[in-house]
C-alpha cells in the first residue's frame, strides 16, 4: 500500500443499517418511490429508474422521523442477487427501499461517497465480497460489510481519484457505445439482407409448405413421465432443448444432455441435417443438427427433400420469418406456436440451383458478420479491462 494511505474497514466510515421493514401490503401506486435491489441495480446501470412501487407520503414521513431515511451521499449496496451494486444517494433523491434487500451506509466520518462507490467496482472489493458470501447464494450481509475493506488516502487524493476515474470512465462509455452500436449495425445489416431476399422472391418461385418439402416433419418426442427420470439420462444419445438451439449459430454444434437406451426408447432419433424449429419457451428459433439427436415434443424436426430444397436455404428462409412466426406464438400465459402454424403456411422455394446460391451469398456475408462481431466484442472486452486496470491502480495508489 503506498504510503499514507491506510487500510481500513467500511465500518470505520460508515452506520451500516437497513431499513425499516415494509410489508407488501403497504405498497402503493403512488406516493414515494420505494426501491429493491432491482431498482438500485437500474440506478447504478442507467442513472435512473422508472417507479414501479410506492409507499403513502404519511408512512414515508413516518420512518423519517422516527428511523431516517437515505440523505446525500449515503450509499445503498445491492445485498442479493447481484451484490454489491452501489447507488450514492444525491440531494435530489426522495425514497425509501426494502430491508434485507439493500445495506445502508451512513456516513459518520469524512470520506468521499464516490471514492467508496468506484472501490465497490474495483476487484479489491469484489474479491471481498465473493469472498464472504461462500457457500451462501447471494447474500452480503451487514456484518459482513463492516467488516470490508478499503485503502483510503486523504480526502484530498480522494477526490482527486474520482476525477480522474469519472473522465476516463466517461471517455470509455463513449468507446463502449460506439462499439455496442457497431455490434448491432452488423446484425442488422444481416438481418435487412435476409428480409429483403425472401420478401422480394423472385419470378417462378414455387410455395410450399414445409411439410411438402421434407422427407419427414414432426415434432420431437419425450413420452416418458416425469421427464426428469434420472434413468433417461446419461447414456451415449445427444439430447438437445430449446435452450440449446436457441444458443446455436446456424449449426447446433453442443448439447447439454444425454439419453441412455432408456430415454432413447421413449423418445426418436433425428439425422443430422435435421432443421429444428423451437415452439415453445424460446419459440421460432432454428437451428441445424450437427450430429444425430433427439429432442422433445417442444421442437419440431425438418428432415428436408433435397430434391425440392436444402436445409441451409431453409434455415435462412426460416430465420427471416423469426418475428412473424414469433408473433403467431403471443397471447397465451407461455407463448407458444405448434405444428398446425405450419399446415397452411406456404414459403417461397426457387429451383435448387438459386436456393444453393442463395444460401451461399448468406453463408459469405454472415461469416462476414461473425468477424465484425467478434472484432466489436474483443474491442468491449479490452474496455472493460481497461476499467479494471484503472481501478486497480486507483486502489494501489499508483493513479496519475
Amino acid at each position: 500500500m503506498k504510503a499514507g494511505w491506510q487500510l481500513k474497514t467500511l465500518g470505520d466510515y460508515f452506520e451500516i443499517t437497513s431499513s425499516k421493514r415494509v410489508f407488501k401490503d403497504e405498497w402503493t401506486n403512488a406516493g414515494v418511490p420505494f426501491y429493491r435491489a432491482r431498482e438500485i441495480v437500474r440506478l447504478a446501470r442507467d442513472g435512473f429508474v422508472e417507479n414501479e412501487l410506492f409507499i403513502t407520503r404519511e408512512r414515508f414521513e413516518t420512518y423519517k422521523g422516527k428511523y431516517g431515511v437515505p440523505k446525500s451521499g449515503d450509499i445503498l449496496v445491492t445485498a442479493v442477487g447481484t451484490l454489491g451494486i452501489c447507488h450514492v444517494v444525491k440531494d435530489s433523491d426522495e425514497f425509501y427501499f426494502k430491508d434485507g434487500n439493500i445495506i445502508w451506509l451512513r456516513k459518520k466520518a469524512p470520506i468521499d461517497s464516490r471514492y467508496v462507490e468506484y472501490a465497490f467496482k474495483s476487484k479489491l472489493l469484489r474479491d471481498q465480497i465473493d469472498d464472504s458470501v461462500g457457500a451462501t447464494v447471494g447474500t452480503y450481509t451487514i456484518v459482513k460489510a463492516k467488516g470490508t475493506k478499503i485503502p483510503v488516502p486523504s480526502l484530498d487524493e480522494q477526490q482527486r481519484i474520482v476525477v480522474v476515474l469519472d473522465k476516463a470512465f466517461a471517455g470509455i462509455a463513449t468507446a463502449s457505445a460506439n462499439a455496442q452500436r457497431n455490434l448491432a449495425n452488423a446484425r442488422e445489416l444481416f438481418e435487412s439482407y435476409l428480409e429483403s431476399i425472401f420478401t422480394d422472391g423472385g419470378e417462378g418461385w414455387e410455395k410450399l409448405t414445409l411439410k411438402e418439402a421434407s422427407l419427414t416433419f414432426g415434432r420431437g418426442k419425450s413420452k416418458h413421465r416425469p421427464r426428469n427420470d434420472k434413468k433417461l439420462y446419461g447414456g451415449p444419445y445427444p439430447f438437445i432443448q430449446t435452450g440449446d438451439i436457441r444458443n446455436s449459430d446456424h449449426i447446433i454444434e453442443k448439447h447439454s444432455q444425454t439419453y441412455s437406451e432408456e430415454g432413447l426408447a421413449q423418445s426418436k432419433l433425428w439425422p443430422k441435417g435435421t432443421i429444428c424449429i423451437t415452439i415453445a419457451a424460446n419459440i421460432a428459433e432454428t437451428g441445424i443438427l450437427g450430429f444425430d439427436s433427439c429432442f422433445p415434443d417442444s421442437v419440431i424436426g425438418m428432415v428436408v427433400d433435397p430434391a425440392r430444397t436444402s436445409y441451409k436455404y431453409v434455415e435462412y428462409l426460416l430465420q427471416s420469418l423469426k418475428a412473424i412466426l414469433q408473433s403467431k406464438g403471443k397471447g397465451s400465459a407461455q407463448a407458444n406456436i405448434n405444428l398446425a402454424t405450419f399446415e397452411h403456411e406456404k414459403f417461397p422455394f426457387p429451383d435448387i440451383a438459386t436456393q444453393n446460391a442463395v444460401a451461399a451469398k448468406l453463408d459469405r456475408l454472415a461469416e462476414c458478420v461473425r468477424g465484425m462481431e467478434a472484432t466489436y466484442r474483443k474491442k468491449l472486452a479490452v474496455l472493460s479491462d481497461l476499467k479494471q486496470s484503472l481501478l486497480q491502480k486507483a486502489f494501489a495508489g499508483e493513479l496519475t
